[in-house]
């Protein structure tokens, strides 16, 4: 009985902890051990997790940038730049598609740097994401027609052009158009 109760008032382990981060969270074995290896790294992790419903993408950017960008300025998960709910605010841009992927690293690194909320910097870069339908069909259309030999090849078998037209859209963009958007858009008028 004495045993039980003292086990009663022991915190969660870290075996105990990776476990549920695995079955709570979906993240594969290794992800947990690597989350739970400092306490300090798991509570940040599970803090945000518990305000971002994508929870991959949460254990992608605490194990890949933040890590990344912790370990290059030789801080700790209790020093970070980055607070919970700046990381948050960032992630929930991901989500909602205001910012690709690649605009939120640069979005991050300046974070990082300066300490300024995402919004903030999203905002005053005009990093919008571009995920308009109507918008991205015109810088399609102005492509396609700009290249309309390119097309005429593409739909003679050459399938390997279909990054070419991507690209190019994404160049006329600025890299700012949704990429699924613009692959579904694309494809749709390619395959006429």
């Amino acid at each position: 009985a004495e045993i039980e109760a003292v086990r009663q008032t022991l915190p969660e382990l870290p075996d105990e902890k990776k476990e549920r981060f695995i079955r709570e969270f979906g993240m594969s074995p290794y992800e947990g051990g690597v989350l739970v290896s400092e306490k300090s790294k798991a509570e940040y992790f599970e803090a945000v997790a518990k305000q971002v419903d994508d929870s991959k993408l949460v254990v992608n950017w605490v194990l890949g940038e933040l890590s990344g960008a912790l370990n290059k300025a030789g801080q700790s998960f209790v020093e970070s730049a980055i607070s919970v709910d700046a990381l948050v605010e960032l992630l929930k841009l991901i989500s909602d598609g205001t910012l690709s992927g690649r605009m939120a690293k640069d979005v991050f690194a300046e974070m990082f740097e300066s300490g300024a909320p995402a919004a903030q910097i999203v905002e005053k870069k005009g990093l919008k994401q571009i995920s308009n339908t109507d918008e991205i069909e015109g810088f399609i259309q102005e492509i396609l027609t700009v290249n309309a030999d390119k097309v005429e090849e593409y739909r003679s078998g050459k399938d390997r052009l279909f990054g070419f037209f991507v690209g190019q859209v994404m160049k006329k963009t600025q890299g700012k158009a949704n990429p699924e958007v613009v692959n579904a858009l694309l494809r749709a008028q390619l395959d006429k």
